[in-house]
């Protein structure tokens, strides 16, 4: 017989899998993310609420989010269904029942954000995954013996380019129009190559890779990259 839900019964399941050894929790405990707010906050200013609308995710947060999503190789579809569907995935990005959670656009949006903001000259999405393997490393928790690689391959957004446009970005170049329009630049992906699905072309996609140390199971980046063309 199912009982019926007490007010406590959420606590009890998260001590649960703390006592089966909750490896988020654990990341919580040893790293500060807080040291990233400043890096973030300089790469994603606060937008100008003035026409209203919902207010902002927070930039940590959304940080937080794709260290799960390194962790486990999931799209951005896949770790909105996640975050909602696992305790353990609330409890690390500070959630509970009654809060919004990020859904993929906003995840979408804000990864792309971060890979045309720079830091020290770099994309600042690598940046702050290089300044999260420093503090992974300070304690202790990356292995020295080698990295286990998994991809997956995710949708990439539907192009409707012209011929011309197509010839630039086969041969390796930006169309004139584009380079006109940042705005619509941002919202075109000249790296998504047709692949094969059930024997049959798939519209553009593209291939996440996540980098994962054996010991313990924490990612240490993320990189997009277009699948292999098709012969």
């Amino acid at each position: 017989m199912v009982g019926q839900p007490r007010l406590f019964d959420i606590d009890e399941r998260l001590k649960d899998l703390s006592a089966k050894g909750d490896d988020l929790e654990r990341l919580n405990a040893i790293v500060d993310f807080e040291l990233f707010r400043p890096n973030l906050e300089h790469a994603v200013p606060r937008s100008d609420r003035v026409k209203g609308g919902r207010p902002p995710y927070d930039k940590v947060l959304m940080f937080r989010v794709f260290i799960l999503q390194a962790s486990h190789s999931l799209s951005d579809e896949r770790t909105e269904y996640l975050i909602k569907d696992r305790l353990s995935f609330m409890r690390f990005l500070g959630l509970t029942l009654a809060d919004r959670v990020p859904d993929a656009n906003s995840i979408w949006n804000f990864r792309e954000a971060l890979t045309m903001a720079l830091i020290d000259g770099v994309p600042a999405i690598e940046a702050l995954f290089r300044r999260f393997d420093v503090a992974l490393t300070k304690a202790g928790l990356i292995a020295m013996s080698g990295q286990i690689i998994d991809a997956t391959i995710v949708a990439a957004p539907k192009q409707r380019n012209t011929a011309a446009e197509k010839k630039a970005i086969k041969e390796g170049g930006i169309p004139e129009d584009w380079k006109a329009k940042p705005a619509r630049l941002r919202q075109k992906s000249r790296y998504a190559r047709w692949t094969v699905k059930f024997t049959k072309p798939s519209p553009p996609r593209m291939e996440q890779s996540a980098s994962i140390s054996r010991s313990p199971p924490l990612a240490t980046r993320t990189i997009s990259a277009p699948t292999a063309p098709l012969a």
